[in-house]
């Protein structure tokens, strides 16, 4: 899929949810005199902790130099933290978020389950406009779009070999706007010039984060079954064709959609997503996830410090608790 079509698809499916849940709102979790509160004005929080968070963004890459020079300093402005000739980590303040690991095969098809984008969250609008800057500078053929989604600014590009990538930055969180238990997201016109010519060279603390991972799934009540009823991230949106899903009244942490890839079955061998990472706050969250798999009836491998299981298509999740 072109940056353009994907970008074309998230702004009609969300125009259309946005049609059909209403103008309303609803603030987040206000109690009435009693103290007792609506259960439709509640921010869902799913069974996992405030602090999870996502960890680094496993892709199987063809050219480790073509992806280097994206995601690197000269790129989306990631430091390289480590490199052989089989791998290379790349990070913000000494902290991985992407690995790219060589291997061979075909890119990724768009018809098929994997990644449709790694989101990286940056501190502050200044950082953000510093690595636009730059990776639209040296990659403008590979930009795809803009949009203001009401809970975060964001911009969309490809990396060289056609994995998605979005860099944006989050707006007040007590600006969010939640109706019937959903978080309401938008998607306005966000001029990509104008973001950089008001905010480049502003002060910035300069950090950045996975903020989340959009996901293509064959379909979305297995991978709400997965990522929801066994992992326990909350439902915190839906749209026509997609899901997206927080833990501690976070906007969403993953999103799955099925805009190209309805029916799609496991993933091929090739090119593209390897893994997710989900740091969890503690080893009983690790245990209690353990056990939502088990009952759920899917597969995972326990280490001395992490949870590995599969998606209903392949896509490995990692699961650590931190520290």
């Amino acid at each position: 899929m072109t940056p353009k079509r994907r970008t074309t698809l998230w702004t009609t499916a969300t125009l259309i949810a946005i049609a059909l849940v209403g103008g309303g709102i609803t603030a987040a979790v206000l109690a009435d005199g009693s103290g007792e509160r609506s259960a439709a004005e509640q921010i869902p929080l799913g069974e996992l902790g405030g602090d999870t968070r996502l960890g680094p963004v496993e892709l199987r890459a063809g050219d480790l130099d073509a992806l280097i020079g994206f995601y690197g300093p000269l790129g989306v402005g990631l430091d390289v933290l480590e490199q052989t000739e089989e791998a290379v980590s790349l990070g913000r303040d000494g902290v991985e978020l992407v690995r790219l690991a060589a291997a061979e095969g075909a890119p990724a098809s768009p018809r098929d389950a994997g990644l449709f984008h790694t989101a990286i969250r940056f501190d502050d609008a200044p950082a953000l406009a510093r690595s636009l800057a730059s990776v639209a500078g040296r990659y403008p053929m590979l930009y795809g779009g803009s949009a203001d989604h009401a809970v975060s600014l964001a911009f969309y590009f490809d990396d060289p070999e056609g994995n998605g990538v979005e860099l944006y930055v989050d707006t007040p969180r007590d600006e969010w706007e939640w109706q019937g238990g959903e978080v309401q997201m938008g998607s306005e016109p966000l001029d990509i010039r104008a973001f950089v010519d008001e905010h480049l060279g502003g002060a910035s603390a300069g950090g950045a984060s996975v903020g989340h991972v959009h996901l293509r799934v064959g379909d979305l009540e297995r991978a709400e079954a997965f990522y929801a009823d066994a992992l326990g991230f909350a439902v915190t949106a839906r749209v026509d064709g997609a899901i997206f899903l927080g833990a501690g009244g976070y906007h969403h942490h993953l999103a799955a959609n099925t805009w190209g890839s309805a029916g799609a079955g496991a993933r091929p061998a090739g090119l593209g997503l390897g893994s997710l990472q989900v740091v969890l706050e503690s080893a009983a969250e690790l245990d209690a996830v353990e056990a939502r798999l088990a009952d759920a009836g899917v597969a995972s491998t326990r280490t001395a410090d992490a949870l590995v299981t599969a998606d209903p298509w392949g896509t490995e999740v990692v699961l650590r608790a931190e520290g």
